[in-house]
């Protein structure tokens, strides 16, 4: 494990310091919103402006990293980022924060291809599992970290965009200095959405619910916390303590996903999410410790949804086919984090902010009705199946990083899709 930290610890510092400054970003303009006493739809508006730049930024990656290279498209993209968020400072105009905030998601999500690509591209086939989740970690961490930076200094002044600026001019250094070898090309995939459509349902209806779900929390759960008094370090604390608490089930859910029925174990996840959601909708002014203690047991199961997602597509497709599910998967979450925000955004300008909690449960109960075990055919389980569970960081996942799970040099006697059967007999 430390051989690979040393190898790739570029890339990992790389990656936290863009988490650091993303999540940092999205929570400082939700309590700036709140401040000003903008309407909630404008919160998640500018989460949906973020989701939509990170899905087309995936096409815009592969472009850019055809034409000049990982380096090249990595360096451009964070000089992008760091004007693009000082620009908020210019003017308070929402028109303007959402162009801003979906180039920076744009922008983003070329980063993340190159960072993934690479660590997919250098990492041994026997070690791939262990680069990857040390990639998570480091994910993971920079999330956290980013949350608790505005402990730093409470007030709301340029002073975080100053540090998210600062974050993402830093996660230059390691990259122009590794002396890691460059990655090759990208390979391009062509993708039938009417064949995972049929073929891998329950994966895509939890993927979908999953960006819902995330992409609310990620726009909008610093608001609600805003709005229930909490102040500005409370905020990033609760925020912190949701998302360690999601690296903390990665473990256990890889155990158990490697070993229970999946499409059983997400929708367990979702009846759980249901009772973990409600204490938060029902209780109108609860203590910042019940809160806390409310957000960890979310925080446990919220992010167990992708992954498991994830895991159920790709041990139901060829491996020729996972790089082309990887950007299906990425279109299905970036759909729902773009409707789940503004859905949300609504509700809680209508009815309150707790109803942003109603909104989780009514979620996690859709997603417990159209996902059931009983449902998996098992027509195309693929003989490597179960494949080995790969905790990938929520919402962030670039077309490059789920299909890594087994990329296709590395899959030995592939059956090609034309010998599985008829698609349409499929329900997973």
């Amino acid at each position: 494990m430390l051989a690979l930290t040393k190898a790739f610890g570029a890339l990992y510092l790389a990656s936290v310091l863009m988490q650091l400054g993303s999540t940092l970003l999205m929570t400082y303009l939700a309590l700036r919103l709140s401040a000003d006493g903008v309407a909630e739809f404008w919160g998640g508006a500018l989460m949906a402006a973020n989701s939509l730049g990170l899905v087309l930024g995936s096409k815009v990656g592969h472009w850019l990293i055809e034409r000049v290279g990982h380096i090249r498209t990595y360096v451009a993209c964070a000089g992008v980022i760091s004007a693009a968020v000082l620009g908020h400072e210019f003017s308070a105009a929402l028109p303007l924060w959402l162009l801003l905030r979906f180039v920076v998601g744009l922008a983003m999500m070329c980063q993340l291809m190159v960072l993934e690509s690479w660590l997919n591209d250098r990492a041994q086939s026997d070690e791939r599992g262990k680069v990857l989740g040390l990639y998570m970690v480091a994910i993971y961490v920079g999330m956290v970290l980013g949350q608790l930076a505005l402990s730093l200094n409470g007030d709301l002044g340029i002073h975080a965009l100053l540090g998210v600026a600062m974050a993402f001019a830093l996660c230059l250094v390691p990259v122009a200095l590794t002396r890691s070898s460059h990655p090759a090309a990208l390979p391009s995939a062509s993708t039938d959405v009417r064949l995972f459509l049929r073929r891998v349902p329950q994966s895509l209806a939890t993927i979908l619910m999953s960006g819902m779900i995330n992409g609310a929390f990620y726009g909008l759960a610093a608001i609600y916390a805003s709005r229930q008094g909490l102040d500005t370090v409370q905020v990033g604390q609760f925020m912190a303590v949701v998302i360690g608490a999601g690296l903390l089930a990665q473990l256990p859910l890889g155990w158990l996903s490697d070993r229970l029925p999946r499409a059983a174990l997400i929708r367990a996840v979702a009846l759980l999410l249901i009772l973990a959601f409600l204490p938060l909708g029902l209780f109108h002014s609860p203590s910042f410790a019940v809160v806390l203690l409310v957000g960890a047991v979310i925080g446990l199961l919220q992010f167990c949804l992708y992954p498991l997602g994830v895991a159920l597509a790709n041990d139901n497709v060829e491996a020729e086919l996972r790089v082309s599910l990887a950007g299906v998967l990425l279109v299905a979450y970036g759909i729902g984090a773009c409707i789940g925000p503004l859905l949300a955004g609504v509700l809680m300008e209508h009815f309150g902010v707790w109803s942003l909690y109603y909104f989780f449960a009514a979620c996690a109960a859709l997603l417990a009705l159209a996902v059931s075990q009983k449902r998996v055919t098992g027509v195309y389980l693929q003989a490597d199946a179960p494949l080995q569970h790969q905790a990938t960081p929520i919402g962030l996942a670039s077309a490059t990083l789920p299909a890594a799970v087994q990329p296709l040099e590395d899959a030995p006697g592939a059956a090609s899709p034309e010998s599985s059967g008829p698609i349409e007999s499929a329900t997973t």
